[in-house]
């Protein structure tokens, strides 16, 4: 009852594979970090059904929340029940202030340049103006080749956020940037 529905991802009911089960919390996550949900819930099931008893999908639920902790999406992760996790979000700013590891081998996503032109100008807009405000926090000068690079970063970051069959993604898109915009708002 403390979570409700919007704040419970359940991947115990439709019995994924741990793979499946990965690719849907990984855009969840990010979708509930933008829409500052605080604490979800993620059932994952104590894996009495699996083969052995082995509990794969929960070991592979809890190994890709600590990769979402070193990127900044989880905060924290506490067990709630054998089978389920809570766990507390990072605030959207923080998406921005992750540094790269040098031990991350996972290349950062390349956007490419059509997807980036075929952005309505409004859309567009927001990712520049996400873009300097993003460089004015670092303290980075606004020079063209900056707030390019930063454009970029920024689209593929909030990008991630939203699944690639998501209907209308762009609409998501200016929702998760306005987000972020917000994000900074509230941090001065």
């Amino acid at each position: 009852m403390r979570f409700g529905a919007a704040r419970t991802l359940d991947l115990r009911t439709s019995m994924p594979t741990a793979e499946q089960a990965v690719q849907r919390l990984d855009p969840w996550m990010r979708q509930k970090q933008v829409e500052k949900a605080g604490d979800v819930l993620v059932i994952t099931g104590r894996g009495n059904g699996s083969p052995g008893g082995v509990a794969v999908v929960r070991v592979a639920v809890r190994k890709a929340l600590t990769q979402l902790k070193r990127k900044r999406v989880v905060a924290e992760v506490q067990e709630h029940t054998p089978g389920s996790y809570v766990v507390t979000l990072e605030r959207t700013a923080a998406l921005f202030e992750a540094g790269k590891r040098t031990r991350d081998t996972e290349p950062a996503p390349r956007v490419a340049m059509a997807e980036v032109s075929g952005l309505d100008l409004h859309t567009v807009r927001m990712l520049r103006a996400l873009a300097a405000r993003a460089l004015d926090a670092l303290g980075a000068p606004r020079s063209e080749r900056f707030m390019a690079d930063e454009f970029r970063r920024q689209f593929s970051v909030l990008s991630a956020a939203i699944p690639a069959d998501a209907p209308d993604r762009e609409a998501r898109l200016r929702e998760i940037v306005a987000a972020a915009l917000e994000a900074y708002d509230d941090a001065e």
